[in-house]
């Protein structure tokens, strides 16, 4: 007997049919509407077809070839097909494709219009009507009934189909259904591929099946006689039933039914929720019923290891010493005072309300702030366990929701894995990286999680391979981002953002003391042989050899003088007892960053301009100059679109108001102005270099000089205003870096700059703006 390939029934989803569709035709077979079924192609420009229907989501037309041909021709094709989405590629290579497809509509051929290098017709959808009848109803029933006689006959069937033959009330689809596991030609099956009629499809269907019924009859008959004559395997399995009864006798259990017993046991212990516990009973008995050798055995056995070691009612009671707490907090990290705070308040509703619903934290800034850490601090003043994941790169949904068990290797998604592996119900779960997850055909992660982390949702969370509903509210969820840019919307309003800025030079000092440096000490062997960092060598260190918000290059380089250190002990060296400045060279060789830009001349057209970059902030330069031309702007350094129209803005500006700015009004007629940012290899785009770029312009323009020692930040307008902008404190440690004596920035950031520490405030002088005329005389010098 042909063994069918298994497919599946599915609802048709009311898409509107596009008037022109990819053709792609298919050898012996036939593929119908409402129906889910693999399909196996190859060919170049087959693959390429279908990879552009799936980049562009769009329906494809399978048709059937009338003949087995090597080199088909469009004539060789039937004309009527069915219009089909796909819904998953398997395997895809530049010459061969596995994937499968989901029936949608019968459609018609009208003409192609396309044949190389793939085909492409204009089709019309053919509409089936059905009008209820008691001939209809019959005809149903008839085939329901002769279908289910045919499986208890011996007919190869999937498991799951006969539930689903008793749920289609519909004739079209019944039809369908029944014919695709019929033992049909390629012929046959077209014939009722045509038929758009659903009564005489089915009467068709009807005869197709009661001709198979009677055969499968005889063939009954004909196997009970055979089986009269017992085989060597039967009498092997008859004396194996034998034995197990003896065992028992001798009081000897059957292994299978002593695994039973035991998970019985461990079922009663795990303290399930009613409706889980009944689930699990229910797999149990299947469990009982299936040999140890079979291929579902392990698969059943599985699903009942997990879910019986999920900790459904396990929790750790929580340490709310808001005090312990706070100390916790301070041993761990230095500073984000702010941040604290917020965890402590979080931890003091806790402790006066016990079932607490959410927040979900997020904890934003760039790389090396202590993300990551304060998630294990907050696990650590709780008392709980921590659980890490990270989402970087992430692109399928079954990571976060899991598989259904019909898939082979299907497991629970990456959430109820990490919690059963904790044991407790009530973890701290940082999700890394929320930032950074993907997004293909084979779902959206980040809407997966939209459940996960709604505290009004997740009390009933249901993973795909447990089916059951597992309570999420006693979780604590925290996430992390470097930009919230690329995090899902709808994602980014269930978490109450907490921004960690990155560090000033005197914070890192003190991290760098407090932590990092008796650290490196432990972890480089050097506890017999402590090492002493003087301040200005970790000053050395922070400003000449890292540029970071964070602190993780700084790490780096301590453990390179402490692994340097370890060196000349183990070889009878003069060990290296201090650090001065002058050995941090011997040690990490020439200096690799130079922040310092006052010692420089002040100069036209070149103005200091304030940059956020993911590892903090740092200073750009702008360069613009003036040649002979015709009304061109050119603009060069790798700038994105929001940053050229900001050039662009800003030289409209200066034209609609050239006059008042004592500038020739027309400037631009001869002249080719050119706008250059320098480190061209580095992409760089936002809008806060607007009033940068202006500056230099009219820098450039009225030929007075640029004061080097002032650096602006801040967006424009055409109308002259300059708007707020973000990263307010990264930019303020970048200019004081630089040697930068002020700064100038829009008036609605004032509140950004006063929130930074007064130690880091009164190294720089800050000038407030609103309009662009209001920076010119900060930043340029008068003329002489």
């Amino acid at each position: 007997m042909t063994k069918k390939a298994k497919f599946s029934f599915h609802r048709r989803d009311d898409g509107i049919l596009p008037e022109i569709i990819s053709i792609i035709p298919l050898k012996d077979d036939v593929v119908f509407p409402h129906l889910i079924r693999p399909i196996s192609l190859s060919g170049e420009e087959t693959v390429k077809a279908l990879n552009e229907a799936i980049s562009r989501n769009e329906l494809i037309g399978i048709v059937a070839l009338k003949y087995n041909v090597e080199s088909p021709k469009h004539t060789d094709f039937y004309d009527i097909g069915t219009a089909a989405k796909i819904v998953q590629v398997f395997e895809s290579t530049s010459d061969n494709i596995k994937f499968l497809a989901e029936g949608i509509v019968r459609i018609k051929v009208i003409e192609y219009l396309q044949t190389e290098p793939h085909y492409k017709a204009r089709v019309e959808e053919l509409r089936e009507f059905t009008e209820k009848s008691e001939t209809i109803e019959v005809l149903v029933q008839s085939v329901k009934t002769l279908f289910k006689l045919s499986a208890m006959l011996g007919k190869t069937l999937p498991k799951d189909i006969i539930p689903m033959i008793d749920n289609v009330n519909n004739p079209s689809m019944l039809a369908d259904l029944v014919t695709i596991y019929l033992e049909l030609s390629v012929d046959e099956k077209q014939k009722l591929l045509e038929m758009i009629d659903p009564q005489k499809r089915l009467r068709i269907v009807f005869h197709y099946l009661n001709k198979e019924v009677q055969i499968r009859e005889v063939q009954g008959k004909i196997d009970e006689e055979v089986a009269k004559e017992m085989t060597k395997t039967q009498r092997e399995y008859f004396l194996r039933e034998q034995l197990k009864a003896i065992q028992k006798e001798l009081g000897k259990d059957d292994p299978h039914m002593e695994e039973i017993n035991k998970l019985e046991e461990r079922i009663k212990e795990a303290k399930m929720p009613k409706e889980v516990e009944e689930v699990a009973i229910k797999e149990l008995d299947r469990l009982r019923d299936i040999n140890p050798a079979s291929a579902e055995y392990p698969v059943s056995r599985t699903y009942l290891d997990y879910l019986i070691n999920i900790p459904w009612n396990k929790k750790t009671v929580d340490s709310l010493d808001i005090r312990q707490a706070e100390k916790i907090l301070n041993e761990d990290h230095y500073g984000l005072e702010k941040v604290k705070e917020r965890i402590l308040e979080f931890l003091s509703v806790h402790k006066l309300k016990e079932k607490l619903k959410g927040p979900i934290l997020c904890f934003c800034g760039p790389p090396g702030t202590g993300k990551t850490s304060l998630g294990k601090s907050i696990a650590r003043a709780l008392g709980r366990k921590f659980i890490r994941i990270s989402l970087g790169g992430i692109r399928d949904e079954a990571e976060i929701r899991g598989h259904r068990r019909t898939y082979v290797g299907a497991l629970p998604g990456r959430v109820m894995q990490e919690i059963c592996r904790a044991g407790y119900s009530n973890p701290v779960f940082m999700l890394d990286e929320i930032d950074k997850i993907g997004a293909d055909f084979r779902g959206d992660p980040a809407s997966a999680l939209l459940e996960v982390l709604d505290p009004e949702q997740n009390f009933s969370f249901v993973d795909h391979y447990l089916d059951v509903s597992f309570d999420l509210s006693n979780v604590l969820f925290i996430t992390t981002a470097n930009i919230l840019d690329t995090v899902h919307t709808a994602l980014k309003d269930r978490m109450e953002v907490i921004y960690l800025p990155g560090y000033s030079e005197e914070e890192k000092l003190k991290i760098a003391q407090q932590f990092l440096i008796p650290k490196q000490i432990r972890e480089n062997g050097l506890e017999e042989h402590p090492v002493i960092f003087m301040d200005q060598s970790i000053y050395k260190i922070i400003l000449e050899y890292t540029r970071e918000a964070g602190l993780r290059n700084l790490e780096r380089e301590i453990a390179s003088i402490c692994r340097k250190i370890a060196k000349e002990i183990v070889a009878g060296e003069q060990i290296t007892k201090e650090v001065r400045p002058e050995s941090v060279e011997k040690f990490l060789g020439p200096r690799k960053y130079f922040y310092q830009v006052t010692d420089e001349e002040d100069r036209i057209g070149v103005v200091t301009g304030l940059a956020w970059t993911e590892t903090g902030g740092d200073i750009i330069f702008v360069e613009a100059s003036r040649m002979k031309g015709e009304k061109e702007l050119t603009l060069t350094g790798q700038l994105g679109d929001v940053m050229q129209e900001s050039a662009i803005a800003a030289l409209s500006y200066i034209r609609s108001n050239a006059k008042r700015l004592e500038i020739e009004e027309n400037f631009y007629d001869t002249s080719e102005i050119h706008i250059h940012v320098p480190s061209g290899a580095i992409p760089k785009d936002g809008p806060s270099a607007g009033i940068t770029m202006c500056m230099a312009l009219i820098s450039l323009l009225t030929g007075r000089y640029a004061k080097r020692e002032v650096a602006l930040t801040g967006e424009v307008t055409l109308t002259g205003n300059v708007l707020p902008i973000g990263g307010v404190k990264e930019k303020v440690l970048a200019a004081i870096r630089a040697g930068v004596k002020t700064i100038v920035l829009p008036l609605k950031n004032k509140d950004d700059f006063e929130e930074i520490d007064a130690e880091i405030r009164n190294k720089i002088q800050c000038v407030y703006i609103q309009k662009i005329d209001d920076a010119i005389n900060t930043v340029l010098i008068q003329k002489q």
